[in-house]
């Protein structure tokens, strides 16, 4: 059984709002071998809930999930990028 990794924030999400950072698409290069420069990357859809507001009821910290590309409020702290959304914006959990 895998243990899941606990991330301190110092943000905390109101009424039905998550907080989510995005996971890393390391894609460098296409599959036809061109490499693929940082600005004409797409992010990610795939996230990692961090923190979770007190009217959340589908997901819980921790959860994998998959959310609308366009969705949200971008964040920045610590150098990583978080996005905060509403819980209705989650299109589906990753087991």
């Amino acid at each position: 059984m895998a243990v899941k990794e606990k991330v301190k924030t110092a943000f905390k999400p109101l009424r039905d709002r998550i907080f989510v950072e995005y996971l890393d698409d390391d894609t460098e290069k296409s599959a036809g071998g061109i490499y693929i420069p940082e600005t004409a990357k797409e992010k990610s859809q795939k996230g990692t809930v961090r923190a979770i507001g007190p009217d959340v009821t589908l997901v819980k910290v921790g959860d994998s999930i998959l959310c609308e590309r366009y969705g949200g409020s971008k964040v920045k702290l610590d150098d990583v990028e978080y996005v905060v959304m509403k819980e209705e914006e989650v299109l589906g959990l990753f087991d």
